[in-house]
Parts: structure tokens; sequence; C-alpha cells
């Protein structure tokens, strides 16, 4: 038996100790549910360590229990507050943060396989849902039923719904339509005692007491157990018309940015591309998006009078100095280009050893931070990707670097700082829609100071005391 010890919550349990309680936990859970529910296979927990991020802490759980229903994970944290058991929630894994990642002395909560559309609602426009549902089956479903579910992260082929509720995910179609949180009516939660909370409404208003959904969404698996959504639809929109245009340099794609947003334009999706993005995507696709172009802006609009949107959007774009404008009501080549879009992070991946920052700042500011990504690359000479959603002023720039060089790691990193600094710099945040998980703790701590941090510390003092739920997320100063 190993030696050591794991901290959690007020109490300090040596190594023998924590696997024994664990042991008992698993036992009572097999007693009551049968041993489908846990997974214990080393060759398959192992797949549970980590989620997608880098330079984060990680373990392979102790055991992975994967519950079917409600009652199944009420009874998992029931026995895990009694037992002195940490938990850490997990979706999909898609995550960028470290949020999922295991912990060695922890049991892993995956709720992949709560993965019902239990009832959709076309007169109020809502759906329930269980959380192991992928984002894209949930909007093909509401589809069927001339409906919209908007958010669309990166990921969205295969990240859940409990998943982005958890980091309050938003991606590309953002500027227009808001994040999750703006899509979630209610909440069905197990507390990390096991109890079971309700939260939110179905009205379209409805304003008795604390907005105790909107303090979930977001939590990183720190407060509670989603089991059950209700969220908002709105009205499937009109077909989207798309627009390209190619820039000269990355800081007049970033003043095209700005223009739009000053001009009061809201199309459904601005996203924008740099050059390492674009002949990285390229090379991926062979979709030919040009070897001599600097910037690419990506812009969708889904109004019914697109048409005029584009037009004004094309003017700025002009103005600004783009080389060349296209604009097309095809739908076919609107999928492609949105293809293009959502493949630069995989094609950034093939470049080496990757790092993924996600800061966002206000709208107007973005060719300010794209001019200070650009000369962080240029002083560090590293090839940094930039790539994001520029309506909203959320950028993923990603550094590239080579792991087996411990230089080259310390530089990544140091960028990674000196990027996320600067959107603070800039009136903006640490984490736009990735969450804060391991990788930037101290970074919440730098935005939110002293007060703020009192208070979440607080909130996660008053309904987990013990620190059942992934303790070492979110706060820098819990043990690992």
């Amino acid at each position: 038996m190993a030696t050591g010890t794991y901290a959690f919550g007020a109490s300090v349990m040596t190594v023998e100790a924590t696997q024994q309680s664990t042991d008992r936990l698993l036992h009572s859970l097999e007693q009551a549910f049968g041993s489908d529910v846990i997974i214990t296979d080393p060759d398959i927990t192992v797949g549970y360590e980590r989620d997608e991020s880098r330079f984060t802490h990680s373990h392979r759980p102790s055991a992975v229990v994967a519950p079917q229903t409600r009652d199944q994970v009420v009874a998992c944290m029931e026995l895990a507050h009694e037992f002195g058991v940490t938990v850490v929630p997990r979706g999909a894994g898609s995550g960028l943060s470290g949020a999922a990642n295991g912990r060695g002395d922890s049991v892993t909560l995956s709720l992949h396989r709560m993965n019902r559309i239990t009832a959709i609602d076309p007169g109020n426009r809502t759906v329930v849902v269980e959380p192991g549902v992928v984002t894209a089956d949930l909007r093909a479903a509401v589809a069927e039923a001339g409906l919209y579910y908007p958010p669309d992260p990166g990921s969205v082929d295969f990240c859940t719904i409990g998943g982005n509720i958890a980091t309050n995910a938003g991606g590309m179609c953002c500027v227009k339509y808001g994040v999750t949180a703006d899509f979630v009516l209610g909440l069905e939660i197990v507390l990390a005692d096991g109890r079971v909370l309700r939260t939110g409404r179905r009205t379209v208003k409805g304003v008795a007491g604390y907005d105790l959904t909107r303090l979930f969404v977001g939590s990183e698996g720190t407060l509670g157990v989603v089991t059950e959504a209700t969220l908002r639809l709105v009205p499937r929109p009109c077909p989207a018309q798309t627009l390209v245009a190619s820039f000269p340099s990355l800081e007049s794609a970033g003043v095209a940015v700005s223009g739009i947003v000053e001009r009061g334009f809201t199309p459904s999706m601005l996203e924008i591309l740099d050059r390492t993005t674009i002949r990285a995507v390229d090379d991926l696709t062979k979709m030919g998006l040009g070897t001599d172009v600097e910037a690419l802006i990506l812009a969708q609009s889904d109004d019914p009078d697109a048409t005029d949107v584009l037009a004004g959007i094309e003017k700025i774009c002009v103005a600004a100095g783009a080389t060349d404008v296209v604009a097309s009501d095809d739908p076919a080549e609107g999928s492609m280009l949105l293809e293009a879009r959502r493949m630069a992070l995989p094609a950034l991946e093939r470049l080496g050893d990757w790092l993924l920052d996600d800061v966002c700042v206000p709208r107007t500011q973005i060719a300010d931070l794209i001019s200070s990504i650009q000369e962080i690359a240029d002083r560090t000479k590293l090839t940094i990707g930039v790539f994001g959603h520029a309506g909203d002023g959320n950028l993923h720039p990603t550094i590239i670097y080579d792991e087996k060089d411990t230089e080259s790691k310390q530089s990544a990193l140091n960028a990674f700082d000196e990027i996320t600094s600067r959107a603070l710099e800039l009136g903006g945040t640490v984490t736009g829609e990735h969450g804060v998980g391991h990788l930037k703790k101290r970074w919440l701590a730098e935005e939110q100071g002293p007060v703020g941090m009192d208070v979440h510390r607080a909130v996660r003092q008053a309904l987990d005391p013990n620190g059942t739920l992934s303790p070492s997320v979110l706060f820098e100063s819990e043990e690992q």
C-alpha cells in the first residue's frame, strides 16, 4: 500500500484509509444497484484521468461510477458524504481547463449514461434533458419540432449538456444568442450530501428568491451534480447567409470587427482566423482558403434581412482594408466554411504540442488584444495561432511549443500568462467559455480579488462543507 496523505475539506486521510472508504462506497453501490454502475478496470479508468486540457494536474481515479438514474446519483453522493470520499463529476471529457481531471483519492462520477431527452414542449419552447445528452443530438431533436437550441461549442458533436452547464459553454452563435446560461430555465441538482434541489421555473417570467439556477451554471462540478435540465428553445431561424472576408493583416481584421460591433450589426456568427490557423486548416482539409491571406473574418446572418446585414458588414470590411469579400446564400458553402472554423484547433494540434488560451475582452477592444498577441508571438518567437468568436470578444490564442524542451515549455507558459494578463488589462476576463478548472485557478483569484474569492468560498462551504465535490477545482489554495 502506498504511503502519504490526501487533504480535502477540513480532514486529512491516509491513502490506506481513503482506499478503505472508497471500497465501502463501491461495495454499497454494488449491493444496491449491481456491478454495472461501477468501473474499476485500470485499462478503462485511465481514460477518465483527464480532459483535453494541457498543463493541468491529474491522476487516474480510484474508480468510475456511471449511474443511469437520479436515484443512483443520490445514493453515490449520500455514501460519499457518509464515508468521506471525494467525487469528481464528469461529462464527455471534452473540457479544456482540467475541471473533470481525475484524482487518485477520488471517484469519478460519469454522467454519460444519463442521456435521455425526456420532453420537448413546442408550445412553451422548452426541452427537458438529462446531463449526458450530446449537444448535437439535442439540436437535431428539437429541429424536428421546428425549434432551435443555439449554444454550439466547438465540440458540439460530442460534448454533453451537463458539461456545457458546468462550464457555461458558449460557441460560435454567442454573438447573437448568448451562452448556455441564457437557455437554462431550471435544474435538478443532487447536492454533495445527496439531497435533491430543484431550481428555476418553466414560466417566461419569475423572480421568486435568489437565482439559484445561475449559481450552478458555470460552477464546474463544485456545488452539485446536475441530473436534469429544463432548457429554453427559440423558433428555428431562417437559413443562414454567409460572408467571408480576407485581410492583409490580423490587425486590419480586428479593426473590421470593432467597426461591425460599433455600427450595431448583430450577425448570428462572427469568427476570426489568423494566417497560422488558415494555413493549418488548409493543410488538413485542402479547402483552399488562401495561402497569401493574413486573416479571415467569417460572418453569418440568419435574420430575415440577412442580405442587408451582410452588405453592411461587407462595407465595413472593405473600409478596414479587406482584399477580398465574398457573400453567399448557398447553405452548402456556408456549411463548408463553418466546418473550416470548427477544424481550427484540430488543425493547429498537428503543428506540435499546444496550449490553448481562452480570454474575452470588451468587443471594442478586440483589435488591441489581437495586436498584443501578435507582439507576444513576435517577441517570444513562438507560433501562436489565433482564432475565436470575434463578435463577442472571445479569442482562443493557441501556443505551439515542444513538450520535450524545458525552455520551450516555459516560454509557452509565459506567453499564456502574458495573454491572460493583457485581457484583464483591457477590461476583460480570464475565461470566456472554457472555465477555470485547474488551469486558471491563480487567474480566477486575480480577476475576482480577495472579497470575490471570500464570497466564492463562503458559497462553496455552505453547500459542501466537507469538500466532497471536486475539491481541487477553482481554488488555488486547495490541495491537489
